[in-house]
């Protein structure tokens, strides 16, 4: 059984399809990429996965449950970054990692404490005076404080400067090694390309091409 699955999945907005008969099987211990240009579909496809969005057509499923109909049960095994954080801003990034742990009922802070350490974030300060960067940090630290099995990161580097955008994909790495099943949404070819078993592009809602990662002189000739 795949521990992620999309059958079918479409949106309509009116008359605009944001995405349109989508089919992704991700399995066990898989880091998949989700390849496209902005506005592709991509973090339509990712709201659908964590049952924020109800599909005019086709179903979603993470380790073989509906996404739409057990969103609540889905989260707590569950790490997920969106692409536009939700951050209650008179916080210090310290309360709200705390807060989002409190939310999961994690008590153990030391899992999120050696994650600041390694993505280099002083999380005392305010997070309406963070960078973008700051506040992406933030984010990832909150989507695998708690050891999740499977993850899903909608542009996991965005903001982020050189040296952490390195130290990322050495964690996802890592995590790949352990045996955690990430999927991960990019419009960045060398990060998918250094990280991920396998990706499927996405263009104009639509999926184009899903391929091995080892043939990526066919990704970069589909992609451009």
């Amino acid at each position: 059984m795949a521990m992620i699955e999309v059958n079918n999945l479409t949106k309509k907005f009116g008359d605009f399809y944001s995405v349109q008969n989508v089919d992704l099987q991700i399995e066990k211990g898989e880091v998949f990429g989700f390849l496209g240009p902005n506005g592709a579909g991509k973090s339509t496809t990712i709201r659908h996965l964590m049952g924020f969005l109800q599909p005019t057509q086709g179903q979603c499923f993470i380790n073989g449950l509906d996404c739409r109909q057990s969103t609540a049960e889905i989260q707590k095994f569950v790490g997920y970054l969106p692409g536009e954080i939700a951050f209650i801003d008179k916080m210090t990034g310290q309360q709200f990692i705390k807060f989002i742990a409190q939310m999961r009922g994690l008590n153990d802070l030391t899992r999120a404490h050696e994650l600041m350490q390694y993505f280099e974030l002083n999380a005392t300060g305010l997070i309406k005076k963070m960078s973008k960067g700051m506040k992406q940090k933030v984010g990832l630290i909150c989507a695998f404080m708690h050891n999740p099995e499977i993850v899903i990161l909608d542009e996991p580097t965005s903001g982020l400067d050189p040296l952490i955008q390195t130290k990322f994909i050495d964690y996802i790495l890592a995590e790949k090694e352990k045996g955690t099943t990430i999927f991960m949404s990019s419009h960045m070819i060398e990060e998918i390309e250094k990280t991920c078993d396998r990706v499927a592009i996405l263009n104009a809602g639509k999926i184009v091409a899903t391929e091995a990662i080892a043939d990526s002189r066919c990704i970069n000739a589909l992609y451009h």
